[in-house]
């Protein structure tokens, strides 16, 4: 909205997540989703930092707010990379991919 000042509400994650964590069930569920609240906490850190709400990323995207809300939601669906740059370009960062190894031999079953 023109003329209104972006104030972000203040959210203590840490804490939230402790609370809930001690709910039963929660913890597998978070675990099995663990990846996709990582991105999702990644886009919301880089949209808060650039001073941007979620019209204006969409504004800046060619999309709907709640096609960036469905984007910065975990679990919802797994953005394309095409998705995530043109996110990135509108909050002000570049996407960075990396593949990691991990201490299994190469070809186990997991």
């Amino acid at each position: 909205m023109p003329g209104r000042e972006y104030r972000p509400v203040s959210h203590d994650h840490d804490a939230m997540l402790a609370r809930a964590l001690k709910r039963k069930g929660f913890a597998e569920a978070y675990d099995s989703l663990e990846d996709e609240y990582l991105l999702a906490r990644e886009l919301i850190a880089a949209r808060t930092y650039a001073g941007l709400t979620q019209e204006e990323v969409a504004s800046e995207m060619g999309t709907t707010k709640s096609a960036v809300s469905r984007l910065e939601g975990p679990g919802k669906h797994s953005p394309s990379i095409r998705t995530l740059k043109k996110y990135a370009r509108a909050v002000g960062c570049d996407v960075e991919i990396r593949l990691v190894p991990t201490d299994e031999p190469k070809g186990s079953t997991t």
